[in-house]
Formats: structure tokens, sequence, C-alpha cells
């Protein structure tokens, strides 16, 4: 999958509306942000298989690994303790869905970054 010549102004979009979305384990968490991220990015939901951990599953996604200094805007990226999944912003910063909406870490918090399109 291939980003869209927009995806820049399409994940600033989805950035600002979910901006205050607060965390619901059912309808809004961190697979969903992160799939939001995905279709932002490249115009098309990935398939995925349920799997013990959000880094194995996030794996059966096809995307490729990348180390997470070098994650870009738009990437997904996993912190732990406790495992969430993210989206990168941009050089430094990652957004993750929080108890009031979106929060945001530096990228060091990351343990692993996987490269969408």
């Amino acid at each position: 999958m291939n980003r869209l010549p927009d995806w820049p102004e399409r994940l600033a979009a989805l950035i600002i509306a979910v901006e205050h979305r607060p965390f619901d384990a059912a309808r809004w968490n961190c697979g969903r942000f992160a799939m939001a991220a995905v279709v932002a990015c490249t115009g098309q939901r990935p398939s995925w298989q349920h799997r013990p951990s959000l880094a194995a599953m996030a794996d059966t996604a096809g995307y490729p690994r990348v180390p997470v200094p070098f994650a870009r805007a738009g990437d997904v990226v996993l912190a732990s303790d406790p495992d969430r999944l993210g989206v990168v912003l941009d050089a430094g910063r990652v957004a993750f869905v929080g108890p009031a909406g979106l929060l945001r870490l530096p990228v060091t918090a990351c343990t692993i970054a996987w490269r969408v399109g």
C-alpha cells in the first residue's frame, strides 16, 4: 500500500477530529486509532489477525518494522507499560488515545515502529 498524495492533510484532519475523543474500550481504542491513521495515509484498511499481543497483531497487517528513530509521520508505533499503539506525528512526537483525548509523548517512549506506505 502506498501513501496517498494528500496524506499529510488527511492525517492532520484525523488528528483534529479525534483530539478530544476519549478512550472507549469498544469504540475508540489504540487499535482503532492506528487503523484510522493507516486509512488516512493510504486510503485502504489493512487486514489483520487477532494475536495474543498488540505487537504480534500489528505484525499481521504486513507493514515492515523499522527502527523507532527512523519512524516518520503516519507510521504506527507501540509503546509499552501499558502496551498501546499510537501514531507518529512528526520526527519527535507520537500520539496515543487517552482518557480525555489524544496524549502526546516523545517517540523515545516507543519500542517498535511499523512503516506505513
